[in-house]
């Protein structure tokens, strides 16, 4: 079997298949080989600057990218939490219906995932860092080995440590590895919001919730609705305002 750093380093080489190679896709190969050394079904990485913006870094597949982009959607969620917190989430389904319906409901009907746990890692450069670890099958989530996601935790952080004093880059920029292609399509998203904020008169907390409700409503991702709005092929003033609840 080896060790856990042993399994996650031969993980991490059979991550970097062709098209996998480039400094900006190391958070992609680090969760593929998080997702391989640990025993659940998908893994995710993300990160929230100290402005509370949150970018997503990588995914281990089409479906763990799924799963952020729907949490992101609706603005709560086990990573999230541990984001905001700094402490470990479990979260089996009937956890995530208790704590954040919008979300287990998507996640359910668009993903194979039932159950998440959300790990913060240690603060880095960069922002809080976290990974998302999913299952298929929520009872699997109690049965995490704790110990070696901790580990396979501190081996992600010290790899992306390892790669940003290796390589050369601008610190307003940050490493090579804040460039995945997730990270550039959700900057679009903190891109479009000063003209939505201008166009309806309000901040940029109020453009967001704008954003999502509209993606929410016409069941796309956050992300692509920004793209049209920065595009023009959505207008910001066609946008309506969330609808107050009834009283």
């Amino acid at each position: 079997m080896g060790t856990i750093a042993e399994r996650f380093d031969s993980a991490l080489q059979r991550a970097g298949t062709p098209g996998l190679t480039g400094p900006e896709l190391l958070p992609v190969r680090l969760m593929r080989a998080c997702a391989e050394t640990l025993p659940v079904d998908g893994a995710g990485l993300s990160v929230e600057d100290a402005s509370g913006r949150r970018l997503p870094l990588g995914a281990s597949s089409p479906d763990a990218a799924t799963a952020e982009r729907l949490q992101f959607m609706v603005g709560a969620g086990p990573c999230l939490a541990a984001h905001h917190s700094r402490e470990p989430v479990f979260a089996m389904t009937a956890d995530l219906r208790r704590r954040w319906l919008p979300f287990a409901e998507l996640l359910l009907s668009r993903t194979p995932y039932r159950g998440v746990v959300a790990l913060p890692l240690p603060l880095s450069l960069a922002g809080n860092l976290a990974i998302d670890l999913y299952f298929t099958d929520d009872a699997a989530v109690p049965r995490l080995p704790v110990f070696e996601a901790m580990a396979t935790g501190g081996l992600i952080t010290s790899a992306l440590s390892e790669a940003a004093i290796w390589s050369d880059w601008e610190h307003a920029h940050g490493p090579e590895w804040l460039r995945t292609p997730a990270a550039s399509r959700r900057a679009v998203v903190w891109e479009a919001l000063g003209s939505l904020a201008v166009a309806h008169g309000t901040d940029s907390r109020g453009a967001l919730d704008l954003l999502r409700a509209a993606a929410f409503s016409a069941g796309r991702p956050v992300d692509d609705v920004a793209a049209d709005l920065l595009s023009g092929r959505i207008s910001p003033t066609s946008l309506a305002p969330p609808e107050a609840p009834a009283t």
